[in-house]
């Protein structure tokens, strides 16, 4: 994805006020590190070269690990640059629970798993459908609601969200 769907997405998330960091795939373990704050769960990434294995997260964790966690960390292979959300994918490892329970959500996309728009989004999405992957959240920034008057984040999910960007190729 070009420079510009980065830059974008990152314009995004600070209108959310979302944090974000952009580093290198050899940074990735070192910056979960020190995103965390204990204890930690995660689904182990959806990504063939990127893993959580040197990071101090819980992999797999149970339900009393789950309820405890202070941060969860869940990859997504999609984001949309122009709203700053990205796709919590359902899966075995677990990535919805992680994500929704914990009262902090650390991201990580690639650079290249940036979409411009919804419409790039929804393009991906049908792909996505067409291979019987077929349970997405798209989360975009904390939790949030104002059904009870004034706006509380955290009520349906994480109070502080963390986007990790991967750069590609490097």
């Amino acid at each position: 994805m070009s420079t510009g769907s980065v830059e974008q997405f990152q314009q995004s998330l600070s209108r959310l006020d979302t944090a974000w960091t952009v580093v290198s795939p050899d940074d990735l373990a070192t910056t979960v590190a020190d995103l965390v704050d204990p204890p930690a769960v995660g689904a182990e990434l959806p990504f063939d070269d990127l893993s959580l294995a040197e990071t101090p997260v819980t992999l797999g964790p149970s339900p009393a690990q789950l309820r405890d966690a202070v941060t969860g960390v869940t990859g997504s292979r999609m984001g949309i640059a122009s709203l700053g959300t990205v796709a919590v994918e359902f899966r075995k490892e677990g990535d919805e629970f992680v994500a929704l329970y914990p009262e902090r959500h650390v991201v990580v996309i690639k650079a290249s798993d940036l979409r411009s728009d919804l419409g790039d989004a929804f393009g991906w999405i049908r792909r996505e459908f067409e291979a019987d992957r077929q349970s997405f959240i798209l989360a975009t920034g904390p939790s949030s609601t104002g059904d009870m008057g004034a706006l509380v984040q955290g009520v349906h999910g994480p109070e502080q969200v963390h986007i990790v960007i991967v750069r590609d190729n490097e």
